[in-house]
């Protein structure tokens, strides 16, 4: 990471799980406590195990943690989220402060909007802007399902963009859904690189966060929030001397 982010002048990062396993979740923790560079991290938990209200306890007092993500995009139940055995450890990451990252597909949408009314004491950030169909470039359901979802304050990831697109697409055949993102979340809006996953599609970390800063066409304070301070403000993290302040 410290060699792909080199050229970004990278104040400090989020890790976020990749295996729905605990051992991914305590490796991350480990790292975060002796890397300085790592200031939270995003793991996972069985939500359905009878004991996940202690082990989101236990997660919850390590200094670094910040949010939880289930890996809804591999759940085969679109409602999932909303099942009844869910619930005692929805209401134990509420009650310990943490987040949710919603690793979400566009079928998932409609779901989210009732998850976030049902919780409104839980903040949610919707990864990767929910994984729209960039490879065909279809805007729609998505483009309404979301805006109903910023409408209701939740924060969303400009990421995983580009690992949607279809082999030798462009960057800016991403604008439309860059647009609509800017617009509907504005300073609820925070990039993330998508790396070391965005690797696996021919790019690197400084040209999406080139291409991303290109797209989003903001300067000033504005870009500074996309790109640092909306990220901040939700995993709650203090960065005093922060240059800029990327999501993996």
């Amino acid at each position: 990471m410290r060699a792909a982010t080199a050229p970004a002048a990278l104040a400090g990062a989020v890790l976020v799980q990749s295996q729905p396993t605990d051992a991914d979740t305590d490796w991350m923790l480990a790292l975060a406590a002796r890397e300085p560079l790592v200031l939270g991290v995003v793991g996972w938990v069985d939500l359905t195990a009878a004991d996940a209200p202690g082990r989101i306890a236990h997660l919850a007092a390590q200094p670094k943690m910040r949010a939880l993500r289930p890996m809804l995009q591999a759940i085969e139940d679109s409602e999932w989220l909303l099942g009844d055995a869910v619930a005692p450890a929805i209401a134990a990451m509420a009650a310990h402060g943490l987040r949710l990252d919603a690793l979400a597909q566009p079928r998932h949408l409609p779901m989210l909007a009732r998850f976030v009314d049902r919780w409104p004491d839980l903040p949610v950030v919707i990864d990767h802007a929910a994984k729209p169909d960039a490879a065909s470039g279809v805007l729609d359901p998505w483009r309404d399902d979301i805006a109903a979802l910023a409408a209701r304050g939740v924060y969303c990831k400009l990421s995983g963009l580009r690992t949607e697109q279809a082999p030798g697409q462009s960057a800016d055949d991403l604008a439309s859904y860059v647009d609509h993102l800017t617009t509907c979340f504005g300073a609820r809006l925070m990039w993330g690189s998508d790396w070391p996953v965005l690797t696996r599609f021919g790019a690197t970390y400084a040209e999406w966060l080139a291409d991303a800063k290109r797209l989003a066409g903001l300067s000033g304070a504005a870009s500074e929030r996309l790109f640092a301070g909306c990220a901040r403000e939700f995993y709650a993290q203090s960065l005093s001397d922060a240059l800029a302040g990327e999501l993996p």
